[in-house]
């Protein structure tokens, strides 16, 4: 059994834009890759001219077994997709936002339950209990 949520389509996988929004949103609804960000100022093979790169993998499992065996990576990221999500522009000012986003986030993340019909409601109620945020997590 795989630690982490399976891609929504690997025959996407290396196919998504590099540059993507950063963490936020509290929410998931798809992971889309896992990446692994290398670093040749830290010892990764240089391709680029210097310049910092990643490998797409369909699994955090493959992710992890390439950032353990390679010099100047990073630790697994995920690619996610966010159909609906929750801004916070200023602390304890909460925004639903339906659009869509896409964002590498710690894998951790992907602890939380998937996004449902219910979520983002439910934490937006006047009535949530008072830390919202288990409502993220799963725990109301």
């Amino acid at each position: 059994m795989n630690k982490y949520p399976e891609v929504v389509d690997a025959t996407m996988v290396g196919d998504y834009p590099p540059i993507a929004s950063a963490g936020g949103g509290l929410v998931w609804d798809e992971v889309l890759e896992y990446r692994v960000w290398c670093h040749p100022e830290s010892g990764a093979k240089n391709f680029h001219d210097g310049d910092d790169y990643y490998f797409a993998f369909s699994s955090y499992e493959e992710a992890k077994k390439y950032s353990d065996n390679q010099p100047g990576t990073e630790e697994p990221i995920a690619l996610i997709r966010q159909k609906e999500f929750i801004d916070e522009p200023e602390k304890g000012k909460y925004i639903h936002r339906v659009k869509e986003r896409i964002a590498e986030w710690k894998v951790e993340w992907l602890q939380r339950p998937r996004r449902t019909e219910h979520t983002i409601p439910d934490f937006m109620a006047p009535d949530a209990p008072e830390n919202r945020l288990d409502i993220i997590r799963g725990q109301t």
